[in-house]
């Protein structure tokens, strides 16, 4: 009996072993405004073992990343993302380190999904002085 159950574990745990993809298809809906979000977001996703690819979309708002499932999972994505102060469609960064981003960074954290910032913002954050950084 111990026989049968060692045997259906053993094939039940390489099953599921086998069903993790090692260039799994990810896209992720992050908040953000420019280049230094960009290069932030992009930087965390890289940073998590197993991102194959990550490029993030300021227009869409979108992160598409290639992970190898038997390293990582895309839950560890977003964890790495929140932790640098972008909000996914789950999870929200800690205020104070989205505060503590640069104020072009800063996103409208009420915004729906996909949504952007207004014009009004955009107007604003076009008068401030970009001149100690690139975007």
């Amino acid at each position: 009996m111990k026989t049968l159950v060692t045997i259906a574990l053993v094939t039940v745990m390489g099953i599921s072993a086998n069903a993790q993809n090692k260039n799994a298809k990810h896209e992720l809906h992050v908040k953000g405004n420019c280049g230094m979000c960009k290069e932030r977001i992009e930087k965390a996703a890289y940073g998590v073992a197993g991102v194959k690819t990550a490029d993030w979309n300021a227009d869409s708002h979108t992160l598409r990343v290639i992970l190898n499932e038997k390293k990582n999972n895309v839950e560890a994505v977003e964890n790495a993302i929140v932790a640098v102060g972008h909000d996914t469609n789950t999870k929200k960064a800690d205020d104070k380190v989205y505060e503590s981003l640069h104020t072009c960074c800063l996103y409208d954290r009420d915004e729906e999904n996909g949504e952007h910032i207004t014009e009004e913002k955009q107007q604003m954050l076009k008068q401030e002085d970009h001149s100690t950084h690139q975007h």
